[in-house]
């Protein structure tokens, strides 16, 4: 029986609706090929040393090839080891808090009997996802500006000193101020996503415990929060190739570029940056690219393994 039907597979022609779907996934094939494949063709950039004489192709075959000299600036200072520390440890706490509380904030709502409340609360918790760093940086300032900032002027009417937020007393004070800009910013997109997921849990479930006598809490953690963890785990692992990549928005722009506070904004992305705006050095540019996206890529694969090893059925391939 099976080989009958390995010969009927076999021998199946070439059809209609074949060419049909041939043709609808066409558009995303050409898409693919000319903004994902074809620009890999310029990681060889990076390990040649740039210099510009007429068109790219021309560029490229007559720029010298120098290997891995590019990647030297990255690790050839303490300042970059000290970004690439900073880098990792903003990441992990990024990685941790955007599952908690998206998935804390997306329970909450859920759980209102209001809906239209619920909806407001959705969209005001989504509303910054939209909003620039550049525009973010000025509400900040408003409220931590040295002369008429509202943050001074409640430890002035309480009897203190006011802080020049942006100097180098400030410091200790960043790493949270960024932590928490990062939660505002991010929290809503990802609470969405775990709301959508509740949304589409089977209500039988519920009514199954409501009739056993259980309580919210006992439904959030025995329900819920099981049938989520397979999507908070991928939501994790595709954070965690992103670990070795800031938004530059949120550490140049957020502390308005001051250098006081460099020992705790300075990112490998910011390090980048004010290493090269001057030099104007696209292979550098290229290699440091070269190297997060292919450290991105072994962390994901890392993080899956180890999940794969633990929870198969939760792991992302």
């Amino acid at each position: 029986m099976a080989k009958v039907k390995a010969a009927r597979v076999k021998g199946k022609k070439f059809t209609f609706d074949d060419l049909e779907l041939i043709l609808l996934s066409l558009p995303t094939v050409i898409w693919y090929l000319i903004f994902s494949f074809l620009p890999l063709f310029g990681l060889l950039i990076a390990f040649k040393q740039w210099r510009v004489s007429g068109g790219f192709f021309e560029t490229f075959f007559s720029s010298e090839w120098i290997s891995f000299t590019n990647f030297e600036f990255l690790f050839a200072t303490s300042t970059a080891m000290e970004s690439l520390r900073n880098t990792i440890l903003y990441n992990v706490l990024f990685v941790i808090l955007g599952v908690v509380i998206p998935v804390t904030l997306a329970i909450m709502i859920s759980n209102l009997y209001s809906q239209k409340l619920g909806k407001v609360c959705q969209t005001a918790m989504f509303l910054p996802h939209f909003m620039s760093w550049v525009v973010a940086s000025y509400f900040l300032f408003a409220f931590l500006s040295g002369d008429k900032g509202l943050v001074n002027n409640m430890i002035e009417a309480m009897g203190g000193t006011a802080i020049n937020w942006y100097g180098e007393e400030a410091v200790g004070w960043w790493p949270f101020i960024i932590v928490l800009m990062n939660i505002w910013k991010t929290t809503g997109y990802g609470m969405v996503v775990y709301l959508a997921s509740i949304t589409g849990i089977d209500a039988t479930y519920y009514e199954a415990a409501v009739i056993d006598g259980a309580t919210k809490w006992q439904q959030v953690t025995r329900i819920t929060i099981p049938l989520l963890k397979q999507i908070m785990v991928i939501m994790a692992i595709m954070a965690v190739g992103k670990i070795f990549n800031t938004d530059i928005g949120l550490f140049q722009q957020v502390p308005k570029s001051t250098s006081q506070l460099y020992p705790v904004t300075q990112t490998l992305d910011v390090y980048i940056y004010n290493a090269l705006r001057t030099m104007n050095n696209i292979g550098m540019s290229s290699a440091a690219a070269f190297f997060q996206s292919v450290a991105g890529c072994i962390t994901i694969l890392i993080a899956n393994l180890i999940v794969s090893k633990i929870d198969e059925e939760s792991a992302f391939f």
